[in-house]
C-alpha cells in the first residue's frame, strides 16, 4: 500500500511540473546599449536624424512564450536631440512635442506576435503629445545570453515603425517636413536585479 501511495505522489508530483506555467524574466532597458532614432524628410532633400538621449523602462520575456511578455517604456521629451539647438527648441513647442504639457512619451505594449524563430511583431499603445495610437514595431530577436564582462543576463532586439506625426497633433510645416516618421529602436535588456 505504501508503496502505491509513495508512486501516486511521485506521479501527481511529475504532472504539476509539467503543467506550471513557464514564468518570463523581467529586464531593465539598458540605457548605455540601447538607442532610439528617428529619420523624418527635410525639403525632399535629406532626413534629419534625431535620437532620444534619455528613457527607461522594462519588459518580460520567455522565448518559449513570447506571446506572454510585456513592455513598458518612456522617453523624455526635452531629451529630444536632432544636432541643432534652434530646431530642437522649436520641436519642444506646442507646434510639435508641447513639452512643457507632455513631458514623456510612452509606448506600452498590448499584442506580442511570433512571425519566424527570429522575428516578431509588437503593437501597442504609442502616446505623443497627449494623443495615443496602436502601434505596431516590427521587432527582430538577436540574442539571449551572459554578458562576458560583467556575468548578467541579457536580452537584445532590434524594432522599426512608421508613424504619421500629424496623427499625433503634429502638422507644423506639413508638406515641407514630412509626415511619415521613420522610427529605429535597439534595446539591451538587463535582468531585474532584487
Amino acid at each position: 500500500m505504501k508503496y502505491r501511495l509513495a508512486a501516486l505522489l511521485l506521479s501527481m508530483t511529475s504532472l504539476a511540473g509539467a503543467v506550471s506555467p513557464a514564468w518570463a524574466t523581467k529586464f531593465d532597458i539598458d540605457p548605455v546599449h540601447s538607442g532610439i532614432a528617428f529619420y523624418i524628410d527635410h525639403l525632399g532633400f535629406s532626413k534629419v536624424i534625431g535620437v532620444a538621449q534619455e528613457f527607461s523602462g522594462a519588459f518580460d520575456f520567455d522565448a518559449t512564450k513570447p506571446e506572454g511578455s510585456s513592455l513598458d517604456v518612456k522617453v523624455k521629451v526635452g531629451s529630444i536631440s536632432t544636432n541643432n539647438k534652434q530646431r530642437d527648441g522649436d520641436i519642444q513647442g506646442a507646434d510639435w512635442f508641447n513639452a512643457t504639457e507632455f513631458p514623456e512619451i510612452t509606448f506600452v505594449g498590448k499584442e506580442f506576435k511570433k512571425t519566424s524563430d527570429t522575428t516578431g511583431q509588437i503593437t501597442g499603445d504609442l502616446t505623443i503629445a497627449g494623443v495615443t495610437k496602436s502601434t505596431a514595431l516590427d521587432v527582430k530577436f538577436n540574442k539571449e545570453g551572459q554578458n562576458p564582462w560583467d556575468k548578467s543576463h541579457v536580452v537584445g532586439f532590434s524594432a522599426t515603425t512608421k508613424v504619421k506625426r500629424s496623427d499625433f497633433g503634429m502638422k507644423a510645416a506639413l508638406g515641407m517636413i514630412g509626415d511619415d516618421v521613420d522610427l529605429v529602436i535597439q534595446v539591451e535588456g538587463r535582468e531585474h536585479q532584487g
